[in-house]
């Protein structure tokens, strides 16, 4: 699984921007359900070789004793349990305050490895900007600045090198299917476990937050093993009747990123949330190949039915590659053909490319609608061969192409995806520049 890095710190010292700045993106999924943080983040970041799951915390405020700020506060520490290490973000031009010092205290508790991060650090001498850092006692402070990137790549190289490297996701996809069921809480992911195993495995009750941690279990069908893990929707910590149970999104994350297909499960008595949206966003971005299961549809009648596949259509649209079932996990209505789906995404996700035949493909494709140029060029595409499965991943070669623009990467994704009938998963496009022979000749 990838390490997980918590960014931790009082409001306003540049939590965010880093975060935004080590994703390069501003897409995450925030974990927005009732009582809890909106502002919870999470997404993808990578440094050479090595990925990362990276977390963007609230402003943390731990001595607040009650309200959002006291519900902020058990969030970020909520992130720093679950987090491999922590980089806690001060501000080095408002310097050292009374409130880091509470916050580094509540670090040194948490027995994880923590990084001082001293952001705003432009334009600053570093020792005059780390100097009153070092009293936190927390090792040497780092200077950054996430607005302008100065610093981060450093920062980062040194954080991720003592943790392990990210194992291919294909080894384990070589023996078996791995199979993650996910979605938001309360949705019907342990019932379908169950409805997928013919046998009550694991618990699952009509109460957010059964499930305490993702459960990996080995089974078969049909005579073909597989592995299923139930993820956590809701983590409960302390007593049940805690007003606030804990969004294990982190686990979640990871079990769905380590799996070869992923069962996103939505609730057909609600509606497609944002959330749910999010979610299903960061499947994408992770390539997994997806099977969607609506739960709890022999409940409705059919004008809900209708409502909620027009909400499918509108909010759900990008997920085009994915077949939808819709079933009762409850009383077993639509699992077999669910399986089905499981089984063909598997092969598509794991499917093997010809290189003759995707450069037939892509030639075809390129002839039916070339690349638009791009000032006086237009990208020459030549050839394609496949460089990854888990999600397949097609390498173009050619000339000119640094500005494909993205429409006409999808336009590319979509041909080849349609040719080899890879129904359920995503499929990559990369490109390989062709050198120049005279770019060194007078």
């Amino acid at each position: 699984m990838k390490p997980t890095v918590a960014l931790v710190g009082r409001p306003n010292v540049g939590k965010s921007t880093l975060f935004n700045r080590l994703t390069r993106s501003r897409d995450a999924i925030v974990a927005d359900i009732p009582g809890l943080t909106r502002d919870r983040h999470y997404g993808h970041g990578r440094v050479g070789e090595k990925d990362y799951l990276v977390v963007d915390t609230g402003g943390f405020e731990p001595i607040a004793k009650d309200g959002i700020l006291h519900e902020m506060a058990k969030q970020t520490l909520q992130a720093v349990d679950e987090a491999d290490v922590v980089m806690f973000i001060v501000d080095g031009r408002n310097g050292l305050t009374a409130q880091d010092a509470v916050i580094a205290d509540k670090l040194r508790r948490s027995g994880r490895k923590v990084w001082l991060v001293v952001n705003k650090a432009e334009g600053m001498n570093r020792a005059a900007c780390t100097a009153e850092f070092f009293e936190l006692g927390l090792g040497e402070p780092l200077p950054i600045s996430a607005s302008h990137g100065d610093g981060v790549r450093e920062l980062m190289e040194e954080v991720l090198q003592d943790l392990p490297d990210t194992p291919e996701p294909e080894t384990k996809a070589e023996r078996h299917p791995r199979l993650a069921v996910v979605g938001r809480p309360n949705v019907g992911k342990s019932t379908l476990v169950n409805s997928i195993l013919g046998e009550e495995r694991v618990i699952a009750f009509d109460q957010p937050g059964t499930t305490r941690d993702s459960i990996h279990i080995d089974f078969e069908r049909n005579g073909k093993p597989y592995t299923v893990v139930d993820t956590a929707g809701i983590r409960k910590r302390g007593k049940v009747t805690e007003t606030i149970e804990k969004f294990s999104v982190i686990k979640t994350l990871q079990s769905a990123e380590d799996a070869n297909v992923v069962v996103l499960v939505l609730d057909a008595h609600q509606e497609i949330s944002d959330q749910d949206a999010a979610i299903a966003g960061f499947i994408l971005e992770s390539g997994r190949a997806l099977v969607v299961a609506v739960n709890k549809w022999d409940a409705l009648d059919s004008y809900q039915r209708d409502r909620i596949k027009r909400e499918i259509d509108r909010k759900l649209q990008f997920l085009d590659f994915a077949k939808f079932h819709f079933i009762s996990a409850l009383h077993g209505k639509g699992v077999a053909g669910l399986f089905q789906s499981i089984d063909e995404a598997y092969a598509a996700a794991m499917a093997k490319l010809s290189t003759p035949r995707l450069t037939r493909v892509l030639l075809a494709a390129v002839q039916k609608q070339a690349p638009p140029k791009k000032g006086m060029f237009r990208p020459k595409m030549r050839y394609a061969h496949q460089g990854g499965v888990n999600p397949p991943i097609v390498v173009i070669h050619g000339a000119a192409l640094d500005n494909v623009p993205e429409s006409y990467v999808r336009y590319l994704a979509r041909t080849f995806s349609d040719a080899f009938k890879l129904q359920g998963t995503p499929l990559r496009v990369q490109f390989k520049q062709t050198s120049n022979p005279y770019s060194e000749k007078d």
